[in-house]
């Protein structure tokens, strides 16, 4: 099953020239500057939350799990959050944040590869 939320794969399957122009667009953007992928997937995330969209907070963080993220860093950079968006934005993150990480420590308990 995969982790992408069910709107984003009816999306692509609806509109896969977009999407694909979409990906290549954001391949671009992630290739036109020095950042690690950490570091890209960290400010991505401070992205999301400083607009307070959960689903992009969500995907960000499955984003920086797999860029190799530690759940740590990611958590420290929601609490960074704090004093630029405010306390409610950065509890709210945090636990989109908490939903993403609990989930990969679910799987890591069963057995799974932990992103």
């Amino acid at each position: 099953m995969s982790k992408l939320p069910k709107p984003f794969l009816e999306f692509t399957e609806n509109y896969p020239d977009v999407a694909e122009a979409y990906e290549k667009l954001g391949e671009a953007c992630h290739s036109a500057g020095p950042l690690s992928a950490k570091e890209r997937a960290l400010v991505k995330l401070g992205i999301a939350m400083g607009a307070r969209l959960e689903g992009a907070v969500h995907a960000q963080a499955r984003k920086s799990l797999a860029a190799g993220v530690k759940p740590s860093e990611i958590r420290h950079a929601v609490l960074m959050a704090c004093t630029s968006v405010g306390f409610p934005t950065m509890m709210a993150s945090m636990t989109w944040v908490d939903d993403v990480l609990k989930g990969a420590d679910v799987k890591k308990a069963k057995g799974g590869k932990k992103k």
